[in-house]
């Protein structure tokens, strides 16, 4: 569940006196490990972080020196909330959260302040009748990109269908169109994208189709909804008889295109070839372009770690696609694995189901109550020790119909043991520049580095980050940026969490 910021600023950069401002939060008593939280954001010029610990749930309000000001203990949830979500504007956000009372989920809403205080009572959008083995955590929701549309939907399977409910919004929360949709599915066999909504309220995803449970996508479709409508629009697309990894979809609003992004196969259970690349006109209702980028021995030589260029790039993952102004984007992959006694690493069993489907990324009706949670998602082992690797990033710069204009990586080297939670990288976009924060271990101690980007595709390796800590340590993959220069790390400090605001000048 993470926002990226539109890249609109490309051109030529002045060289400034390179400096940031870090200002930590005092850990709490209860913000222990085990707590589970959410950046909310920045409203009226405070910061916003949900918590949730031993069934309570409250919000921590943060000045611009993260001073606590004060905490909400939001008393109108119940204990048991299965789930919540929040769409932050600059001077509110709405809660959205679900709960279960017998048998019937009740969907809920209310509007908070930048004090964290209540705006409105707490009302009801939808409500679900269960039958006894269903699943409880039903909605999610997900909003536009301006932030004009807020979409909660559901999915829930009965014999070999299933049941799309979507529940378009707009800003106020006031509902503009309800659908409910049938679809065929194929339970081992057919895999959902992440979902968007676009500024117009359109909703999209793909669906691919794969041979078996534990194989690559071999067919795959581009679905639409229109905002007033209640049916789906499927588009097939060719993949000339290739094999796609896990799809990336991002939705350009400036240009009302869908960029979809996969690493391809021209054989099951082979190497990573390339990038498949495919621009939808939603405009247009047609394919801009669509084509397979083989990755070239320079790519292979720069992002291996170790090994032959021909299996430089099978543990890459894709992360992040963040667009540019003129409808071109960037890409960055992770090279990222696992090492266990008892298991070896397998990328199909990691994407596909080899441990339960709900730790997978395919697996669309997971979603953490808490989407910035310190723990995230479940360990990929659970009864063994782990070893886990992130490694170097790849970085893919794409013109508007996915051509690629210049590439090239960021070295890093991480791993830890049984726990990957301080591993990893956030962007951060200001100034023009996206910079790289992650951890690296220098002299037995973790300290947080960051790397910029240029448009023109230099990698620059900045000094130190003042005022670093040594008693923090910080977990970069479920920072927030929150605002134009500043972003929200959390961090650990004597096994407590606190935040960390970073201002970029």
């Amino acid at each position: 569940m993470k926002n990226i910021f539109l890249f609109l600023v490309l051109g030529i950069f002045s060289m400034s006196v390179y400096s940031q401002q870090i200002n930590y939060s005092q850990p709490e008593s209860n913000d222990i490990r085990s707590l589970n939280f959410e950046i909310i954001g920045k409203i009226s010029n405070n910061f916003l972080v949900y918590k949730y610990i031993r069934n309570s749930n409250e919000i921590s309000v943060y000045d611009n020196s993260m001073k606590l000001l004060d905490k909400i203990d939001l008393r109108f949830m119940p204990d048991k909330t299965l789930n919540v979500d929040f769409v932050a504007y600059p001077d509110f956000a709405w809660l959205i959260y679900q709960f279960q009372k017998r048998n019937v989920i009740h969907c809920m809403a209310v509007k908070i302040n930048g004090e964290g205080k209540l705006l409105t009572d707490p009302v009801e959008l939808d409500t679900t009748q269960l039958s006894f083995f269903s699943d409880n955590k039903i909605y999610s929701t997900i909003h536009s990109e301006d932030k004009s549309k807020i979409m909660i939907y559901k999915i829930q399977k009965k014999n070999d269908r299933y049941n799309f409910t979507t529940l378009l919004f707009n800003d106020s929360l006031q509902l503009l169109h309800k659908s409910r949709i049938p679809t065929n599915f194929e339970d081992k066999k057919d895999i959902f994208s992440d979902f968007f909504v676009d500024n117009l309220g359109n909703f999209v995803f793909t669906r691919g189709n794969r041979s078996s449970s534990r194989d690559f996508i071999q067919e795959l479709d581009l679905i639409t909804k229109h905002p007033d409508t209640d049916n789906f629009n499927i588009n097939r697309l060719d993949l000339s008889d290739k094999f796609l990894d896990e799809i990336k979809l991002k939705v350009d609003n400036v240009n009302q295109h869908y960029i979809i992004n996969s690493l391809y196969y021209v054989k099951r259970r082979g190497n990573v070839e390339g990038l498949y690349i495919a621009v939808w006109d939603e405009g247009n209702k047609k394919l801009v372009s669509q084509y397979f980028a083989e990755f070239n021995d320079s790519i292979r030589a720069i992002a291996k770690t170790e090994g032959s260029n021909k299996v430089a790039l099978n543990d890459f993952f894709i992360r992040d696609v963040i667009l540019k102004k003129d409808g071109g984007y960037i890409l960055t992959a992770e090279d990222y694995y696992t090492q266990s006694r008892s298991s070896p690493w397998n990328r199909y069993d990691y994407l596909y189901g080899g441990y339960p489907s709900f730790y997978s990324p395919y697996y669309y009706n997971y979603y953490s109550p808490y989407s910035y949670g310190y723990y995230g998602r479940p360990g990929y082992y659970n009864n063994s020790q782990a070893r886990y690797y992130y490694n170097n990033i790849l970085i893919l710069n794409m013109d508007n119909t996915g051509k690629l204009e210049w590439s090239n990586v960021i070295h890093k080297s991480q791993y830890d043991d049984d726990n990957d939670n301080f591993l990893s990288y956030v962007i951060m976009l200001t100034g023009g520049k996206l910079h790289f924060l992650f951890n690296e271990l220098e002299r037995r101690n973790q300290l947080l580095n960051d790397q910029t980007v240029s448009a023109s595709g230099d990698v620059t390796r900045n000094p130190p980050l003042k005022n670093l800590d040594r008693g923090y340590q910080f977990m970069p993959r479920y920072a927030k940026q929150v605002s134009a220069s500043q972003i929200i790390v959390p961090c650990v400090y004597r096994n407590y969490i606190c935040f960390a605001k970073i201002e970029f000048p």
